[in-house]
C-alpha cells in the first residue's frame, strides 16, 4: 500500500509543531522547495546534511517498448532527478524503535 505525503500535511505539521500561521507555514515550505529546485537546476547537485543528496542525471534517448502491445517508441533524451540518502538517514530508516530523526 502506497501512502502519499502531501504539501498540505507538511504545512499542517509545521503549523502544529512551530505555531506559525498556516499561510506562513505554506510560505516556508514553498521557499524551501523553491530553493532546492533552483539550486538543483543551477548546480546539478543539492546536498542536505544528514538527509541526502539530489542529483540531476542526463539520460540519452532510447527505444522503449510497451509491454502490453509490444509497440516500440523512442523515449526522448531528458534529465532525471536521483536521490541518494545519507548514512544517518539509512541508519534511522533501519532502526526498530520509533525515536525521532535527531540528526535533522
Amino acid at each position: 500500500m502506497r501512502v502519499n505525503l502531501t504539501k498540505k500535511e507538511i504545512i499542517n505539521s509545521v503549523f502544529m509543531q512551530i505555531g506559525y500561521s498556516k499561510k506562513m507555514s505554506e510560505s516556508i515550505l514553498e521557499d524551501i522547495l523553491s530553493d532546492i529546485v533552483k539550486n538543483l537546476k543551477k548546480h546539478k547537485v543539492v546536498k542536505i546534511s544528514n538527509f541526502g543528496t539530489f542529483h540531476i542525471r542526463f539520460k540519452k534517448s532510447r527505444v522503449g517498448r510497451n509491454p502490453r502491445t509490444k509497440e516500440e517508441k523512442i523515449i526522448k533524451e531528458r534529465n532525471v532527478v536521483l536521490f541518494k540518502p545519507s548514512k544517518e538517514f539509512k541508519k534511522f530508516i533501519n532502526t526498530k524503535n520509533e525515536k525521532k530523526f535527531e540528526s535533522l
